[in-house]
């Protein structure tokens, strides 16, 4: 089934703790896989969720490339951006270990962004922080380095490992101020779907505990089952497992 652009948008209004809450429901994936580690962090925590399609490549920069033209790769990566069922989110395997250069500047996130892209990812670091803030693009990163060194993009389109999660080209992903995690593509619109009546849910039990007043355990525990049984029910529409 085709990922509508009326799906992303209803996946954009949700936090990606929620998303990866909503997928376990579905019982595709163990719950320690299909996500990014501690590694990969928000530059800008405050940005709305980022959502896309995985545009991949692989990145060094610790010594100086086999042509002169050190971003030569950019238009091979824009090609493979039109390839894609939606906006493109960039995502760069820095294979410098350590990293040495940063992946990113103003200059490549304007390009990206200019080309229709929702944001950025990489193993390694990034730079122009504040003109990249400026270009509201989220970006996704594991450090910040000053220098681009002698960057250069290689393997456009092929699969890489960002953060323990092997992405491949195509892949959706979601990210936010908590972190990136994968969508499986064969359930993405149900998770759309299913995220409203599962925040619906967590409510009953949230509403609760945050209005003012004295509080009773036995009427939290009255609500902590309710709010269980809603999930169960959720679980019993989505669940692959049976």
């Amino acid at each position: 089934m085709a990922i509508t652009s009326a799906t992303l948008e209803k996946l954009k209004k949700y936090d990606s703790p929620t998303i990866c809450n909503v997928i376990e429901l579905f019982d595709v994936r163990s719950r320690s896989q299909g996500y990014m580690d501690h590694r990969i962090r928000s530059n800008y925590p405050t940005f709305p969720p980022m959502v896309g399609f995985a545009s991949t490549a692989s990145f060094r920069s610790s010594f100086e490339p086999p042509r002169a033209d050190a971003y030569g790769s950019i238009t091979e990566q824009l090609k493979h951006m039109q390839t894609l069922p939606g906006p493109a989110v960039m995502v760069f395997q820095d294979l410098d270990d350590l990293a040495v250069g940063a992946t990113f500047g103003e200059v490549m996130c304007s390009t990206y962004k200019g080309f229709g892209s929702a944001g950025l990812i990489t193993s390694g670091g990034g730079r122009d922080l504040e003109q990249v803030r400026a270009l509201q693009y989220p970006v996704f990163t594991a450090s910040t380095i000053v220098s681009h060194a002698f960057c250069h993009i290689l393997h456009v389109g092929q699969p890489v490992c960002v953060g323990g999660l092997p992405v491949f080209s195509g892949d959706l992903l979601h990210g936010d101020a908590n972190g990136v995690t994968n969508i499986p593509l064969d359930i993405a619109t149900e998770v759309a779907d299913i995220c409203e009546p599962f925040v619906q849910a967590e409510e009953i039990i949230m509403a609760y505990v945050k209005e003012p007043g004295q509080k009773s355990p036995d009427e939290f525990a009255r609500r902590q089952a309710e709010c269980k049984n809603a999930m169960a029910e959720l679980r019993k529409r989505v669940s692959r497992k049976r």
